[in-house]
């Protein structure tokens, strides 16, 4: 059966704007599964730290197994809406791609950290609301990021409740392949896949401009990465990771634990994260050379990601002794504090090489300059929630007081000063409409491997 176009993936279908909450997308999944019974069924797979049902909802197929999961990072709801979508197309007919396999959806894997982004889930999505409503957990929070793993003395053996929930499906249905629907924020499209694909990744690269979404060939977000065609990278594991640290004489490897790609090696498992903006900027595609040095713009990252350290640490360390309440925005913030010290030392390396002198492309130059926008607004928002948390809680000193009063000015400032900040956001049905596109074209690249 031939494989459809991707004009009809990207069907009218999907809404324009804004994202279901996590009730809201469970309801909607719940009541397709009651609908057709023959078609799909509703199980749960684990409960979050807070009790939420972690739900999966099966589409029995062939003997192939696809494992798709939405919010593994919970400000990144892009995938609840692809979930959504692709449920009712493989409903509609189960065998309409020819793939002879068993679907399992995953539609919300961290419910907990996704309700403390829902403030901003609601149309029109703009900037300012996004970032003030944004949550992201402390890396050994992260779904994505607490797998157990041993390495050159390196170890994490702490996953959250709803890794372990995702790691015993992994074990049960042994995935041929696994989609991780991610998104990034701000730029172009880019994709990861843990093999080195060439056809595949001509074939990624070329998904976005069929639905007018531009590339990010800039500034990946790791340094160091393979590059399998425009725009798609091999996806890291932990151990080459830290290899690269250590080779570069860096400190601790990093925070939490390994990736989805590190634990379903064992499975020969084909993985593939498509990464999306909410808001698209072309000088994400443009590769011209501009008069500035690389050098100089890694520089100036450097310095605007050691200047974040150095205010959230100082405004953390003059008021941990103040603060009553382990909320998830203090450990969250009590991460990223030293992380932006050590993603700045990482920075500082880079510029003594000799490979970062030449002239920066447009792409590269935008791209550093968002990277220090976005953790500024992100992080620097984090810790505006936890010192508020406290206010609102009626437990705040007047030293926690102050240093929100300060923190929430500065950051202020940092939101009026981003020149995109009105910018409308990508039309939704794209966005699905690449990851479907993507999706598609990774299982159809496995099954073509399995049968040469």
């Amino acid at each position: 059966m031939p494989f459809p176009s991707l004009a009809d993936l990207a069907t009218s279908g999907v809404p324009a704007d804004g994202f279901p909450t996590v009730d809201e997308l469970r309801d909607d999944l719940m009541e397709l599964s009651r609908a057709h019974p023959d078609r799909i069924t509703a199980s749960v797979i684990g409960r979050s730290r807070l009790g939420d049902p972690i739900h999966l909802f099966t589409i029995v197929g062939g003997e192939r197994s696809v494992v798709v999961a939405a919010g593994v990072h919970p400000n990144e709801p892009i995938g609840f809406r692809t979930v959504q979508h692709l449920a009712r197309v493989l409903i509609a007919d189960p065998d309409t791609f020819g793939f002879d396999a068993t679907w399992h959806l995953v539609p919300c894997i961290d419910p907990d950290g996704t309700r403390l982004n829902e403030g901003w889930f609601a149309a029109p999505l703009r900037r300012d609301d996004y970032y003030r409503g944004f949550y992201r957990p402390a890396p050994d929070e992260q779904v994505e990021w607490s797998f157990p793993f041993s390495y050159r003395g390196f170890g994490f053996d702490a996953p959250i409740p709803e890794t372990s929930a995702l790691m015993e499906l992994f074990d049960r249905v042994r995935p041929d392949v696994f989609v991780g629907l991610h998104n990034g924020e701000f730029g172009g499209v880019y994709f990861y896949t843990n093999e080195a694909d060439a056809v595949l990744a001509r074939e990624l690269s070329a998904i976005p401009a069929r639905f007018g979404l531009p590339l990010d060939v800039g500034e990946p977000e790791i340094a160091g990465l393979d590059l399998l065609a425009d725009a798609v990278f091999r996806a890291p594991l932990t151990r080459e990771q830290i290899d690269r640290r250590i080779a570069l004489g860096l400190a601790e490897p990093r925070a939490g634990g390994a990736g989805t790609a590190d634990y379903l090696e064992r499975f020969g498992t084909t993985t593939m994260i498509a990464e999306l903006p909410y808001w698209c900027h072309p000088d994400a595609a443009d590769t011209t050379d501009t008069g500035t040095s690389y050098r100089a713009v890694l520089t100036a990252k450097a310095a605007a990601l050691q200047e974040l350290h150095d205010v959230m640490t100082g405004i953390l360390d003059g008021v941990r002794g103040d603060m009553t309440i382990d909320s998830p925005f203090r450990r969250a913030s009590e991460a990223f504090a030293p992380g932006m010290g050590s993603v700045a030392a990482a920075e500082r390396v880079r510029i003594a090489s000799p490979e970062t002198d030449r002239p920066a492309t447009v792409a590269e130059v935008f791209g550093n300059a968002e990277v220090v926008r976005t953790f500024r607004l992100r992080f620097g928002g984090i810790l505006r929630r936890a010192l508020a948390a406290e206010v609102h809680a009626g437990t705040a000193s007047p030293s926690v007081r102050a240093a929100l009063t300060a923190l929430t000015a500065r950051w202020e400032d940092w939101l009026a000063a981003d020149p995109h900040a009105q910018l409308a956001p990508a039309p939704l049905n794209a966005l699905v409409g690449v990851q479907l596109a993507a999706l598609f074209a990774t299982v159809r690249r496995r099954v073509a491997e399995d049968a040469e």
